[in-house]
């Protein structure tokens, strides 16, 4: 690669649409000092110095994609609640579409509040609804995500799954029909209970522990001959074209159809590892979309999921401290 090469597809990411299906939330965040243990149990206690909430889950996959330049439409269920109304809110602030946003009088909005003493991630308290959306709501994604991959001139599709109830087996099953119709790629950050519904896709991304639960299978060493014995029979069981395993300090793992290769992690200073799952799938589904190479494609996703675990919180990549660093990581 050179500079030029590198300064070229960068460019054209902002050419790229990008349909994101998936469970979003907010993310709140509690600031403060600690200086003492409670006297009522063992536990440290936190001068609050601020509050903060973020776009969280499928939404900061649509925060990463903005940030590369590109065009996210997020299609979600969020709770018609007070946490939803600040949902919706931070969508209209980041000026992020909320066209494809449901709300349910059914459900509750996603909320993970992190409490963060010392710069240090301390605790966090989830407030959420598990089960699968109802019926009805599905219908009404699909008939929305429909028009879009119609009418949007949709160039890759994210299913961004936390297991919190968005996506479906119909669901999957429906947008991979039509998506397939108009030959839009789809990449998939999967989670353990859809894990096996993901059928011909054409990028799977699942880290260690959703791999080895989504197959119910053990390993204890992560080596390339096991990976790709694995990814192999992964992508021959579910028609998948393209695996890409994150190994967190280890880097990343990708089986293509024409090798596996894995892409050694950089030396980082990790602040905090939240978040960088969405950054990994955002930019490899970007790459999907210009049609890059499978092994620069993990090569650029390694380097971004690095980059977002040196901030404390979940934050969205920075493109062009993105670009240097991949600039002097992989140029000549």
């Amino acid at each position: 690669m050179t500079k030029k090469d590198l300064q070229k597809i960068f460019d054209s990411f902002s050419k790229v649409r990008v349909l994101i299906i998936g469970d979003a939330m907010v993310d709140a965040y509690i600031w403060g000092k600690v200086n003492r243990l409670s006297p009522e149990a063992p536990v440290p206690i936190v001068a609050v110095d601020k509050k903060e909430t973020r776009l969280g889950g499928a939404a900061n996959v649509a925060l990463n994609v903005q940030a590369m330049g590109a065009t996210p439409i997020l299609c979600s269920v969020i709770g018609d609640d007070m946490y939803g109304r600040e949902f919706t809110d931070l969508m209209e602030k980041q000026k992020l579409s909320t066209q494809a946003i449901f709300k349910s009088k059914k459900r509750v909005t996603t909320v993970k509040t992190r409490i963060i003493g010392n710069n240090h991630h301390l605790l966090r308290v989830d407030e959420e609804i598990l089960s699968d959306v109802a019926k009805s709501e599905t219908e009404e994604m699909l008939v929305k995500i429909s028009f879009l991959v119609k009418n949007a001139a949709v160039d890759v599709i994210v299913f961004e799954d936390y297991d919190k109830g968005v996506i479906n087996h119909d669901l999957i099953h429906k947008v991979v029909i039509e998506a397939s119709k108009k030959k839009i790629p789809i990449a998939v950050d999967p989670k353990k209970k859809n894990f096996q519904d993901y059928k011909n896709v054409t990028l799977f991304k699942p880290n260690l522990k959703e791999l080895k639960e989504g197959l119910k299978a053990d390993f204890d060493i992560a080596n390339k001959e096991i990976l790709s014995k694995v990814a192999d029979e992964l992508k021959l069981r579910q028609g998948i074209d393209n695996i890409l395993i994150t190994l967190s300090e280890k880097g990343m793992f990708i089986a293509s159809k024409k090798s596996k290769h894995i892409v050694p992690a950089h030396t980082r200073s990790i602040a905090d590892v939240s978040g960088a799952g969405d950054t990994v799938v955002s930019i490899a589904a970007l790459c999907l979309a210009l049609k890059l190479d499978p092994i620069l494609m993990t090569e650029l996703a390694n380097i971004s999921g690095g980059l977002v675990c040196e901030k404390v919180g979940v934050v969205p990549i920075d493109k062009e401290l993105f670009l240097q660093e991949c600039i002097t990581l992989l140029t000549q």
